[in-house]
């Protein structure tokens, strides 16, 4: 009976357009990604407030600072960088906020 119920719904849903539940749950592709390196580990960078191209690559286009799970950067290094975004913005060699 539960079969039945099941290859009623993915047959419904096929109708409408939809994908079945048996296509996510048995052809389903597993995604492999790539591990984030540090670039201030690998290439013994520095983060400096007066190299603002540097660290326009670690904020969004209305400033707000990208978390390390986005750009890859450790945690010392975070840390570090998000000093000296800080420090950069007080100087205004980077925008507080882009409106």
């Amino acid at each position: 009976m539960r079969e039945d119920k099941d290859a009623m719904t993915n047959d419904a849903m096929d109708a409408k357009g939809g994908a079945g539940l048996k296509d996510k749950k048995m052809g389903g592709k597993k995604t492999t990604f790539k591990k984030k390196v540090c670039k201030f580990c690998s290439q013994n960078a520095v983060a400096d407030y007066k190299n603002p191209e540097m660290l326009k690559r670690y904020i969004t286009e209305r400033g707000k600072i990208l978390p390390s799970r986005i750009t890859g950067t450790c945690a010392k290094h975070q840390r570090a960088l998000t000093t000296e975004i800080k420090r950069a913005r007080v100087l205004a060699y980077l925008p507080f906020e882009k409106k």
